[in-house]
């Protein structure tokens, strides 16, 4: 969709900034990344005061009008990855009662609607589910999200049923009184003891700790984003000074696992702190990347191996522990 949007300034200021801040208001959309404000400039679709300006620095000085011929199409579209064809069934719900529902979520499908606004997504699956048992309904059945999962990562995802549960539950993920469980499958070290491997930064180093059945280790560091605002996302080590968060896993080692003719191991992830990346982080910096997470130095593979295995926390008296194994192909449900 075309329109035309007319803005005013009265400030001394980069025509990008003034983009940047007015422009989604405008829009009623917070999602304006400075990348694509600057793609808008520079293809020529900005004027101030009547002309045509393509560079994002060009100081706009007092009272200017600045009008933007704005193609929603273009300006939102994003190249989409190829997402699995999924409706929501009975049996993806693990666990349901009035306030709450868990749903075993498969990778390569987004937990909810992206800015394109376009694309299938769990979130809406949920609500048409919720809406097919109920047709006597004349609006859309509500469904919170209380969390997110990466599009690649499967598992157990929580959504409420009852908006007066939802500060509740948000309160519990905030102040992190739950604990979250994740398994993940890791390339095998070729020497546990001292081998090499890389690390999250993409170079080699020496893994210190010795990966075995049985084995426990813990992980905790400051983490940010170590990538630029164009490029993918990526995280990795911060100092607390420069802007890191504190991040904190534990890790169990299952068993040995063979996965796309690769000898691995089974981890169990326990999170402390919920931090963007954090397993993915953690292990890569371990020097055992999750097997297919190529941006943190993993080996190639049909998808990325993280799944998020158990949620339990306590509402009242009311204790929720639910659980969800994985049953990755050729591998089958790990005994745990």
């Amino acid at each position: 969709m075309k329109k035309n949007i007319l803005l005013h300034s009265s400030d001394n200021e980069r025509l990008d900034i003034f983009l940047r801040e007015q422009l989604p208001l405008s829009l009623k959309n917070d999602n304006l990344s400075n990348s694509k404000i600057r793609r808008l400039i520079l293809c020529g679709a900005v004027k101030v005061n009547g002309k045509n300006v393509t560079r994002p620095a060009f100081e706009l000085r007092g009272k200017s009008e600045v009008f933007i011929n704005f193609d929603s199409e273009k300006f939102f579209f994003e190249k989409q990855p190829e997402d699995i064809k999924f409706t929501l069934t009975q049996k993806e719900i693990v666990y349901e009662d009035e306030d709450l529902i868990f749903i075993n979520k498969p990778a390569f499908f987004p937990v909810e609607q992206t800015i394109t606004g376009n694309r299938v997504n769990l979130h809406d699956a949920l609500v048409d589910f919720l809406w097919s048992r109920n047709k006597a309904l004349r609006n859309p059945p509500y469904a919170g999200i209380m969390h997110r999962l990466d599009r690649t990562t499967s598992g157990l995802i929580l959504f409420t049923k009852n908006r007066n549960v939802n500060k509740e539950i948000s309160d519990i993920f905030q102040s992190h009184r739950l604990i979250k469980k994740y398994y993940a499958i890791v390339e095998r070290p070729e020497n546990s003891a001292g081998g090499k491997n890389k690390f999250a930064n993409g170079k080699i180093g020496t893994v210190q700790n010795n990966f075995f059945p049985g084995a426990h280790f813990c992980v905790e560091m400051f983490m940010n984003r170590i990538s630029k605002s164009s490029q993918n996302a990526k995280w990795g080590r911060v100092s607390e000074k420069d802007g890191g968060l504190y991040s904190k896993t534990e890790f169990s080692v299952i068993k040995e696992i063979t996965i796309e003719n690769k000898k691995c191991l089974l981890v169990e992830c326990e999170l402390f702190t919920g931090r963007t990346h954090q397993i993915r982080v953690h292990l890569a910096e371990e020097g055992i990347p999750i097997l297919g997470d190529i941006l943190y130095g993993g080996s190639k593979a049909e998808r990325i191996y993280l799944h998020s295995a158990g949620l339990s926390f306590t509402i009242g008296e009311k204790v929720y522990d639910v659980k969800c194994l994985p049953d990755w192909e050729s591998a089958g449900s790990p005994e745990v």
